[in-house]
C-alpha cells in the first residue's frame, strides 16, 4: 500500500483537530457550545448541511445499492431532494423560533411529555446512525492498512477520534469543520467520476458492462420497493434535528434560508456522483472481493481503480466525510440529553461551566454507545432505513405539524410520537410476523409506523381540546 494514502489520512486528522481546537477558545457559553453561538453564516451552514446529510448512509448504502442495482439507488437520495425543497420555506421558521433542539420545539408547541418521548425517538435514531459511520470509517481503515488493522480495530480508532473531535468545541467545531470536509469532498468526487469512467473505457462501456436495468428508472425494483427507499429519507430531512439546529445556529433567516438553495444544489451533485461512481465501479470491478462487500465500492475504486494521488484523495475524502456525519449525529443527541434532560429537569441552574462539562461527559457516553451497536450490525443499508424510519414516523409528523397546523394538539403529538417510535422498533418482532400476513409483514416498516403516527396525530388532536392561542402564536407569524 503506497504511503500517500497514510499521508493523505493524517494530514486530514491532524487539519480537523486544528479546527477544533481553534474554535475551542470561543466556546465559553451554552449557546456558544450547542447552537455555535448563532453565528453561522449561510457560506459556512451550506458545508455543514451538506457534510451532516451526506454520510455513510451514502458513501456505503447508497453505493452498495448501486452497485446491486444501478441508478435506481437515486430513490434514496431523492428523497431527500424532495425534502429539501420542502425546507426552503420551513428553514426561517426554524431560525425565528431560535430555541436549541427538537424536544425544545416539541414542549413549546404541545407539552412536556412530547419532549420527553422525542429525547428518546432522537437517542434511538441518531445513536444507530452514528454506529454506521464507525462502521464505515472502520471499513476504510482496513483497506488502507489491511495487516495492521482490523474491521473491528477500525471502529474503535474511528469512534476515539468522532468523540474526541465532537467533544471538544461543539457546534462550533462540527460546523468549521465541516467546511473543509465538504470542500474536499466536493473538488475529490467531481474529479474522480470521469477519471474513473475513463479506465472503464468510456460511459458507453459502463453502459454495455451492465444489465439495462441498472439505467432505469425501477430498474428491477417495484415502485413499492422504490418509495421505501425514497420516503424514510425524505421524512427524516424534513425532521433532521440536526438541521434544525443549524438553522437555530444561523445569523438570520435570510442565512438560514440562503443555505438551503446551496445546500440543495451541492447534495444534488454529489449524490448523483456517487451513485454514478459505484455504477462505474461495478462495470469496472464486477466480480472479485468487493463484489462480497459492495458497501466498500467507493473505497475500492479509490485504492485500485484511480491514480494514486487522486485515489488518496478520494479515500481521504470519504473517510472526512463519514468522521463529518458521526460528529453531526453524535452532537445532536448529546445535546438532548443535556438541554432536554440534565438543564431542563436536573440542574435547570447549572453554570455554563458546568453545562460544557456535562455536555462533553454525554458526547463520551453516546459515542460509547453508539460504537457498540457499530460492532453488533452487519448491513449498513438496513441499519441506515432502520434509523430514518424511527425518526420519519415518530417525530417528522408532528414536527411539521407545529409549523403548519393549527389544530395539532398535546395528545395528539404525544400519541403519533409513541405510536410511530413502538412500530417501527417492534416492527420486526416474531410476533408481528405470527400475526400478520406475510406480504404485510415483510414489508419495511416505514408505511405501517408512518400510518400510524399520521393516524394518532389527526384522530387524537380532532377528538380532544384545541392547543391555545400562544402554543401556536411563535410558530404561525401574524
Amino acid at each position: 500500500m503506497s504511503p500517500l494514502y497514510a499521508v493523505v489520512l493524517g494530514a486530514i486528522v491532524i487539519t480537523l483537530l486544528s479546527v477544533s481546537l481553534a474554535r475551542l477558545r470561543k466556546v465559553k457559553t451554552k449557546a456558544d457550545y450547542l447552537v455555535a453561538g448563532r453565528s453561522l453564516s449561510a457560506f459556512v451552514l451550506v458545508f455543514t448541511l451538506l457534510s451532516s446529510w451526506i454520510g455513510s448512509g451514502s458513501l456505503l448504502g447508497g453505493a452498495e445499492n448501486a452497485y446491486k442495482h444501478g441508478f435506481v439507488a437515486l430513490w434514496q437520495g431523492g428523497g431527500g431532494w424532495a425534502g429539501l425543497l420542502l425546507i426552503y420555506f420551513i428553514a426561517p421558521r426554524a431560525r425565528r423560533f431560535a430555541q436549541f433542539t427538537i424536544p425544545d420545539l416539541l414542549e413549546a408547541r404541545y407539552n412536556q411529555t412530547a419532549r420527553v418521548l422525542g429525547v428518546i425517538a432522537v437517542l434511538f435514531a441518531y445513536t444507530a446512525i452514528t454506529s454506521y459511520q464507525l462502521i464505515g470509517g472502520g471499513d476504510i481503515l482496513h483497506l488502507i492498512f489491511p495487516d495492521v488493522i482490523s474491521a473491528t480495530l477500525g471502529k474503535y480508532i474511528i469512534a476515539t477520534f468522532v468523540i474526541v473531535f465532537t467533544a471538544i468545541a461543539g457546534m462550533s467545531s462540527v460546523a468549521y469543520m465541516d467546511v473543509v470536509i465538504g470542500l474536499l469532498a466536493t473538488f475529490t468526487m467531481v474529479i474522480a467520476f470521469p477519471v474513473l469512467t475513463h479506465s472503464v473505457g468510456g460511459w458507453s462501456a459502463v453502459h454495455n458492462a451492465l444489465p439495462a436495468t441498472h439505467f432505469q428508472l425501477l430498474g428491477d425494483l417495484s415502485l413499492v420497493q422504490a418509495l421505501e427507499l425514497s420516503v424514510p429519507t425524505c421524512l427524516l430531512m424534513l425532521g433532521n434535528q440536526s438541521m434544525y439546529q443549524k438553522f437555530f445556529s444561523a445569523k438570520s433567516e435570510k442565512d438560514a434560508r440562503v443555505a438551503v438553495v446551496g445546500w440543495i444544489i451541492g447534495t444534488v451533485i454529489l449524490e448523483t456522483i456517487i451513485v454514478a461512481l459505484a455504477v462505474a465501479g461495478s462495470a469496472r470491478f464486477p466480480s472479485g472481493e468487493v463484489s462480497q462487500h459492495p458497501r466498500e465500492i467507493l473505497a475500492y475504486c479509490a485504492l485500485h481503480g484511480l491514480p494514486a494521488w487522486l485515489g488518496a484523495l478520494l479515500m481521504g475524502a470519504i473517510f472526512a466525510k463519514i468522521i463529518s456525519t458521526a460528529n453531526n449525529y453524535l452532537f445532536s443527541p448529546a445535546t438532548n440529553l443535556v438541554n432536554d434532560v440534565f438543564v431542563r429537569y436536573i440542574a435547570p441552574d447549572a453554570s455554563n461551566k458546568r453545562v460544557l462539562i456535562v455536555s462533553r461527559l454525554m458526547v463520551v457516553l453516546l459515542g460509547i454507545w453508539a460504537l457498540y451497536q457499530a460492532l453488533g450490525t452487519e448491513s449498513v443499508l438496513k441499519k441506515t432505513l432502520y434509523a430514518y424510519t424511527i425518526y420519519s414516523a415518530a417525530l417528522t409528523p408532528v414536527i411539521l405539524a407545529a409549523f403548519y397546523s393549527r389544530r395539532a394538539n398535546a395528545a395528539g403529538a404525544v400519541s403519533a410520537i409513541a405510536a410511530g417510535t413502538f412500530m417501527t422498533v417492534f416492527w420486526d418482532s416474531s410476533f408481528i410476523h405470527n400475526h400478520l400476513p406475510a406480504f404485510v409483514a415483510q414489508r419495511d416498516a416505514i408505511f405501517p409506523a408512518l400510518l400510524a403516527a399520521l393516524l394518532c396525530l389527526v384522530v387524537v388532536s380532532a377528538l380532544t381540546k384545541a392547543p391555545s392561542p400562544e402554543a401556536i402564536a411563535q410558530f404561525h407569524a401574524k
